[in-house]
This record gives structure tokens, C-alpha cells and sequence, in this order.
């Protein structure tokens, strides 16, 4: 294992449009020491014969090929074959800026960190600057773990793997959860817990491209991503962290909970709100004895505590109305 390689885990999959920009920064780092590991998670248009191409391009690419089993799956396949001292991770769809590990290895090395991490931004598929949904800081910070976890808490964090480099160490005996999405923030709490926190540097480095068929995108009125079953359980798992290990951020908590349900509820299928479905139930029965929260919590906007408090009451009725405003808002666009 070499000193002070950075293995680059890529999971990827049915990326024939993309993978070639986001492997081209890969290579373009000004940092030397660099392994690319592209995990091809059964690609099926032909980006598994993308990526024998390009590791035959350049000697710091590996190629690994498995049945699709989800990014999860493929970035644990990334962590066995990784031979660096250091861990990073992009996806496939994304690229990053020539400086972006040579200044966090920076930061590692003269900070004595276990985490850095670059900020982001996002673009659209024609790399139009979209707004940001992490604000970054005016200049590099340490930020200790609770107030990290704080920022997650109040959906001003960024919780992503991909723009944080990490000592090899912090990964031992972990694995990302498989079978899930929003994978990143309930292995990121484990690790957040054993650490004493994140230095975060100001420069825009990673860039996160919103593809129109991204995996929470409704494709039809009844389809429905699974991510917004994990987040609410993930708000669960961090409302017993937080009451049992970070008492002072049980109003942060509370809010995020409301939040998550509040997400959850603006997307699950209309067909699907009804008796029959149990995590429709669970998270109407959890609003419902959480009116006061809902009330008097001062982290809520007034318009989240309007929408919670309308889904609590009548929540049919509200996703009824609110589905016909956004046709009406997608109207008016095409007419633009």
C-alpha cells in the first residue's frame, strides 16, 4: 500500500454520456499519487467496454466489473480493492476542478485530520451554474463534530462522500449500507460520532451535475423513489443519536424530522395515501402528535410550518391542490 495514494472509488453504471468527463478531471489532478478505481455496476449501453478503454489510456485506472447491485454495492467493492492510504469518491455523473486532492491532501497533512472536505456547487446538464444548495464558507474552517451534525440537522451541511477525502483509517470495519439510498448520511453519522470533526475548504472544487433522470425524479403520478422512505428513517436514527449523545440539538432534530416528513409527504403518490400503506401511516401518526413542534419549532420556515400543518390536517386535499399548481407552474414554463 502506497504511503500517500488517494484511491478514487467511481461506481458506475450505464454512464456512456457522462463517464468520460468525470474520469478525464479524475486524471487531470495535479496531485500525483492518484488511483482511479472505476467499478462498473453491470452496465448494459456499453460503458462497461467505456471503461476498459480509458484504463488502457492511463495505468493509474482499474477496471472492475460486477452485477448491478446499486452504488452502495460498488463503492464496498471500491473499498476491498483499494490499495491507497486515502479514499475518495465521485460519481459518474459528476467532475471535479485539477486542484481538488492536491489541497485536501494539503489540509490533511498539515492539519492531521481524518476528513476534509472541498465545497460544490451544482450544474445542469449543459454545466449552466444552478443555485447553491451548500453555501460555502468565506475561508477554511474546522468545524467540529456537532456543529457539523447541526448544519446536516438544518439542511445546511453537505453530508456527501464525494466531496470529502478521507484517511483510510476511518473506514475500518464500515461498509455503505446496500439496498438503500441516502446511503451517505447514515454511514457519514457513524463516522461523524469518531471523529472529532471536518476541516471544509472554500473552493467550489466538486461538480455535481442534476441530470433530468436522477434516481428521485417521478417518471409517472404513481412511481415513487424509495430515497424518501430513507430519509425518513434516517431522521429517526439521528433523533436517537442526538437525544442520547448531543442533547442540546433535540430542537435541530425535531425539525429535521418534521422536514423529512414534510418531503416524504409532498412525493408519496396520492394512490398510496391510504390504510393499507403502514409508512404512509407511521409518518401521518408522527405529525399528528407533533403539532406543537410544528408550531413553536424556530427552525422552521413559516411556509414548512403552513405545508406541515395543511398535510396534517387534510393531507389528500393539500397533495391534490399542490399537484395541480405545479402542472400549472410547468405550464407556464413551456410557454416561456
Amino acid at each position: 500500500m502506497g504511503g500517500k495514494k488517494i484511491s478514487v472509488i467511481v461506481p458506475v453504471y450505464n454512464s456512456i454520456n457522462c463517464l468520460e468527463r468525470c474520469v478525464r478531471s479524475i486524471c487531470a489532478q495535479t496531485y500525483p499519487e492518484i488511483e482511479i478505481l472505476l467499478i462498473d455496476d453491470g452496465s448494459t449501453d456499453g460503458t462497461d467496454k467505456l471503461c476498459e478503454r480509458l484504463a488502457a489510456e492511463d495505468t493509474r485506472i482499474r477496471t472492475y466489473h460486477k452485477k448491478n447491485g446499486g452504488a452502495s454495492s460498488a463503492r464496498n467493492v471500491g473499498l476491498k480493492i483499494a490499495e491507497g492510504a486515502y479514499l475518495g469518491f465521485v460519481d459518474s455523473d459528476d467532475y471535479i476542478e485539477p486542484y481538488v486532492y492536491e489541497e485536501m491532501m494539503r489540509a490533511l497533512e498539515e492539519g492531521g485530520y481524518s476528513v476534509v472536505q472541498i465545497s460544490r456547487d451544482e450544474v445542469d446538464e449543459e454545466g449552466e451554474r444552478l443555485p447553491d444548495i451548500c453555501i460555502p464558507p468565506e475561508e477554511e474552517w474546522f468545524c467540529n463534530s456537532e456543529i457539523f451534525l447541526r448544519e446536516l440537522l438544518l439542511h445546511k451541511g453537505d453530508c456527501s462522500f464525494c466531496t470529502k477525502l478521507f484517511s483510510r483509517e476511518t473506514f475500518a470495519g464500515r461498509h455503505f449500507p446496500e439496498g438503500k439510498l441516502n446511503e451517505d448520511f447514515s454511514l457519514f453519522l457513524e463516522i461523524l460520532q469518531e471523529i472529532p470533526g471536518v476541516y471544509i475548504l472554500p473552493k467550489q472544487g466538486y461538480h455535481v451535475v442534476c441530470r433530468q433522470d436522477s434516481t428521485t425524479r417521478k417518471k409517472s403520478k404513481d412511481s415513487f423513489s424509495r430515497v424518501f422512505l430513507d430519509i425518513v428513517d434516517n431522521a429517526d436514527a439521528v433523533q436517537k443519536l442526538v437525544d442520547s449523545k448531543y442533547p442540546d440539538l433535540h430542537r435541530y432534530a425535531v425539525r429535521f424530522n418534521l422536514y423529512q416528513r414534510l418531503d416524504y409527504m409532498l412525493h408519496v403518490p396520492v394512490s398510496q395515501m391510504c390504510k393499507d400503506n403502514a409508512f404512509y401511516r407511521r409518518v401521518k401518526k408522527y405529525l399528528r402528535g407533533h403539532l406543537r413542534d410544528t408550531l413553536t419549532n424556530p427552525y422552521l420556515t413559516r411556509k414548512n410550518k403552513g405545508y406541515l400543518l395543511l398535510l396534517t390536517i387534510a393531507p389528500k386535499t393539500v397533495r391534490r391542490l399542490h399537484g395541480m399548481k405545479m402542472k400549472k407552474v410547468d405550464a407556464d414554463r413551456k410557454q416561456r
